[in-house]
């Protein structure tokens, strides 16, 4: 980033901060959060109206950034291929990367293919290997997020950023605090994980933050076979129906 890019992005940030704490009037709250209830809601309707005729799915995590010749992103394209030939659907956040990876798998399995898109300024555009009738566009990241939670009955995290761990510890948190089913939840590269599990074990567990148990969550893994392995076996003994 040059000099004078660097001044824009503050300059920007700096009359986005001045913005968010101008005073407003009462008027001027009162009809702004009406309005953002209203969108909300509608968001809300929307996806529990398309996502609840969907069968089984596993949702599929992971960087936005991921270029295509990446390991990962073979990685991502590979689990959702064979998670498909399975019997699940693949839900991913919609863009490219890993999401499109993840999309990209379930397509060529035949079977159905869910991206759950976020309006942003930059990074995130709709992949081409979403079902026409099984995109949807999100202005809010919380709607966004319940719709991963509720119609997800299991989760694949690859490698990714902020928005990736996100996601991650939302689950994570959901299924601990018993507000969820306890479903699958499978890291996928240990050398990219291995590091925040050994701060988790030394720093959460060791000072009684979290149980000993929580670490059994979730699974840690290294292949493809091993992260689909994980979740059918968990499913052996439940009749779930494929959702194609």
């Amino acid at each position: 980033m040059s000099e004078a890019e660097k001044d824009a992005f503050y300059e920007k940030l700096d009359e986005q901060v001045k913005n968010a704490l101008t005073p407003k009037n009462w008027n001027e709250i009162k009809t702004n959060d009406s309005w953002t209830v209203f969108k909300v809601m509608s968001e809300m309707v929307d996806g529990f109206e398309k996502l609840g005729r969907i069968g089984p799915c596993v949702s599929v995590f992971g960087s936005a950034r991921t270029k295509e010749q990446h390991q990962n992103y073979r990685l991502a394209e590979e689990i959702a291929y064979l998670l498909t030939k399975s019997g699940f659907g693949i839900i991913t956040g919609g863009g490219p990367g890993i999401m499109e990876a993840a999309n990209k798998g379930a397509h060529f399995a035949g079977g159905k293919s869910v991206g759950l898109n976020i309006v942003l300024p930059h990074e995130q555009r709709a992949n081409p290997f979403i079902d026409n009738d099984k995109l949807l566009n999100f202005d809010y990241f919380y709607v966004r997020k319940v719709m991963f939670m509720k119609y997800s009955q299991g989760y694949i995290v690859l490698p990714g950023g902020f928005g990736t761990l996100d996601e991650m510890f939302e689950a994570l948190t959901l299924i601990q605090t018993n507000k969820m089913v306890h479903f699958p939840i499978v890291l996928v590269k240990k050398s990219y994980w291995g590091g925040l599990i050994k701060w988790i074990e030394e720093q959460l567990v060791s000072e009684g933050m979290i149980a000993d148990g929580d670490m059994k969550l979730f699974r840690v893994v290294d292949t493809a076979e091993e992260a689909v392995a994980h979740i059918e076996k968990f499913y052996e003994k439940y009749d779930i129906k494929p959702n194609f």
